[in-house]
């Protein structure tokens, strides 16, 4: 089964302040903050949604379909896709526009200033999901607000199997537009902090919304993750990784296990244990695409959190 990935494709630049913010904010003076934070350190990282996502896809052995707007910077990113083996076919340059991209400053206290550039990805609509795809699952991920709506419909309309994950994205939408949403949505995925937006935003708990599709899955960081389906509750483990380094796209490693889960047609057991080892193989290195392990490697990993594997013709 051909997996669709929409999202978003970005730069993260990563610096690092050799101090505390703290020592350097005023609090009586905030509202005529000018501050210059000095950072001798500084990395650019491959990041977006949908490119975190179709990495570890790719790492499974899935040759993913990536679906995103970018900006005239993009051939940075085209070059690695282009030696990943990743097509990039469905990436639509949107002339004057930059890709979108984070700026973040970490300090010593593991504090954030980030700021976001949407660039390219605010035309995500530009893009449609079409029958010539092929596809035959889809994930709706953090995008332009008018182009998640969009490829959600469109995907309703092919009959294609569908994962909503609103991540960040989610405070962008209304009560009603997030009532549509899942009702077009097969899956749901959302961590613990999203769990609870969603809930205040729609009135309605998990376990209700739940109900109305498929199956609903909420991380919950070092504690595991829960999926409910068809009325049960799955409590999958967290898989202990072998050391915590960078939680960037874990995220996106979880979902990219979910969807080889769904596509091969796994169990919701096994489906979120593959997630949850995605995840912890992810953690162990820096920025979301920096880990390389084999299929062999993954499959490996299975066995030794949990005993056994669960691709067929092997025991």
């Amino acid at each position: 089964m051909k997996i669709l990935v929409t999202g978003s494709i970005a730069y993260d630049t990563i610096m690092v302040f050799p101090d505390r913010f703290r020592n350097h904010l005023l609090a009586d003076q905030l509202h005529i903050l000018n501050v210059c934070f000095l950072t001798p350190q500084m990395r650019r990282e491959y990041g977006g949604t949908a490119g975190n996502i179709g990495y570890n896809l790719k790492l499974l052995g899935e040759n993913p379909l990536l679906m995103a707007t970018v900006g005239d910077d993009i051939d940075p990113y085209l070059e690695r896709l282009r030696a990943l083996g990743i097509g990039s076919e469905h990436l639509k340059r949107i002339p004057g526009q930059f890709t979108a991209q984070a700026f973040i400053t970490t300090d010593l206290d593991d504090n954030q200033i980030t700021a976001f550039h949407p660039g390219a990805m605010n035309h995500s609509h530009e893009n449609h999901v079409t029958p010539t795809l092929g596809a035959g699952l889809a994930i709706i991920g953090p995008d332009g607000k008018q182009g998640m709506l969009q490829h959600a419909r469109e995907c309703s309309e092919l009959g294609m199997r569908m994962l909503f994950d609103p991540g960040q994205g989610l405070p962008m939408f209304s009560r009603d537009e997030l009532d549509g949403l899942l009702e077009l949505a097969d899956y749901v995925a959302v961590n613990d902090y999203e769990g609870k937006m969603l809930e205040e935003k729609t009135g309605r708990s998990l376990d209700e919304i739940a109900r109305g599709v498929e199956a609903l899955v909420c991380t919950l960081g070092g504690k595991g993750s829960v999926i409910f389906a068809k009325g049960q509750r799955h409590d999958v483990p967290c898989v202990k990784p072998d050391e915590v380094v960078d939680p960037t796209g874990c995220g996106d490693a979880y979902r990219a296990g979910l969807l080889y889960g769904i596509a091969h047609g796994w169990d919701w057991p096994t489906t979120g244990k593959m997630a949850s080892v995605m995840g912890a193989i992810k953690i162990a290195r820096r920025g979301a695409q920096n880990h390389a392990e084999s299929r062999e490697a993954i499959e490996a990993r299975f066995r030794r959190a949990f005993g056994y594997t669960p691709w067929k013709g092997q025991a």
